[in-house]
């Protein structure tokens, strides 16, 4: 069943049921850093014995310095955070800090209390009122749509009922009636796996160590474990001239589109234990990604590559998703992107037909048109709200379907 979770790639099941038992808060994890952003797990140091060798982004930025400082300003590294007033883009100010609903005896109210972060759910009316009260334990979603949140129970995830929509503010969660108090959607690895760097699922389908967590894609997501490389080249007498680290733009074709396929391209059925796929490796051995239907329709959200796929572009040529992203920068200029449509499709050449056509400074826009998703749709004011996700069917599109 795929019922999405958030304004991203996860995908999980909904549960339908309402539970109103009261928690205590839980602490907020300690970081190594300042930063938000960070991870539970210590840079230098192996905690867990599936992460040998991984060594945080800490320990990149001491040679990659301006490489890392543009990365962590990327959607990539901001899709999972640890909250706080920076990471949390809802407001909890008096005024802005209810979500009312359709159901007149139930609203949620958002609070904070030094560096914790509450979700309150209020039922009922006075004086006959209970209320249920979750602390923010995860961010996820970088924020250029919106964003969900996480809460612990125990050792167990579950989302929050409410969610923050970056052009309204709070919303109920994508997938939530209106009206309903849920706290009992849990949170699968295959949803972490793809908002997170590392999670240790302890046991199905929503039990996590709370220490160990790497919140974030990190820079070893990609490149894989960096202990080694950091050994190699900090050693005054390197013995070998490999580079000891993974590096994406130098994989085969299939192989690049496998890394990003591992999030990219739907929901899937995990094959082996959650976070176990290292890039370089076949996909189809850690993940079944069913081949949808050529007629198929295939939605905006979460299968870029499934679309890609799709395009004339794709299969006349070698392009990977690497031809035009380059994952370490923030790129939303259309120009940029254009100008990789423009090294094959050249003005005055059969690959350009259309006269009198000014393409430079944007194709993206027309041939790669903001799509209304299915799969991400939350109940705001009484209307079903859908966000636009461009799509990565590359083709001429009529007038009428390209959106900005």
């Amino acid at each position: 069943m795929k019922a999405a979770l958030i304004f991203g790639r996860m995908l999980v099941p909904l549960a339908a049921c309402l539970a109103l038992a009261q928690n205590a808060p839980l602490p907020k994890p300690e970081s190594p850093s300042s930063s938000p952003r960070a991870t539970k797990e210590t840079p230098g140091k192996k905690t867990l014995s599936g992460r040998d060798g991984y060594l945080g982004d800490a320990a990149c930025a001491k040679c990659h310095e301006e490489m890392v400082g543009s990365f962590h300003q990327t959607a990539h590294f901001l899709t999972s955070m640890l909250p706080d007033k920076q990471s949390i883009l809802g407001k909890f100010s008096a005024g802005d800090n209810v979500l009312v609903t359709s159901n007149s005896e139930l609203s949620f109210r958002m609070s904070e209390k030094g560096d914790a972060f509450f979700q309150t759910a209020v039922q009922g009316m006075s004086p006959y009122v209970t209320e249920r009260t979750e602390q923010f334990g995860l961010v996820t979603g970088s924020g250029g749509k919106g964003q969900t949140y996480l809460f612990w129970k125990g050792d167990q995830l579950f989302q929050l009922p409410v969610s923050c929509w970056t052009q309204l503010g709070w919303v109920n969660s994508p997938g939530y009636r209106d009206g309903i108090a849920n706290f009992d959607r849990p949170i699968i690895p295959r949803c972490l796996e793809c908002h997170a760097t590392y999670f240790d699922s302890t046991a199905p389908p929503n039990r996590y160590r709370k220490a160990g967590f790497v919140v974030g894609i990190t820079c070893e997501k990609c490149h894989g474990p960096g202990g080694n490389h950091v050994e190699r080249e900090t050693s005054k007498t390197p013995v070998t001239s490999d580079s000891a680290i993974l590096n994406p733009a130098k994989f085969s074709r299939e192989r690049q589109m496998d890394l990003c396929a591992w999030c990219h391209a739907g929901h899937g059925t995990p094959l082996v234990a959650p976070f176990s796929y290292l890039p370089g490796e076949p996909l189809d051995h850690y993940l079944e990604l069913p081949k949808p239907d050529p007629n198929a329709e295939v939605d905006v959200h979460g299968s870029q590559v499934e679309l890609l796929a799709r395009s004339r572009c794709f299969q006349s040529s070698s392009m990977t998703c690497l031809t035009c992203h380059d994952v370490h920068l923030v790129q939303h200029d259309p120009v940029s992107f254009s100008r990789q449509c423009l090294a094959c499709h050249k003005p005055d050449t059969a690959m350009f037909p259309k006269r009198d056509h000014d393409a430079a400074s944007n194709c993206i826009d027309c041939h790669m048109p903001r799509q209304d998703t299915n799969l991400i749709v939350f109940d705001w004011k009484g209307k079903k709200v859908r966000p636009q996700v461009r799509t990565h069917w590359i083709k001429v599109y009529s007038t009428g379907s390209a959106s900005n």
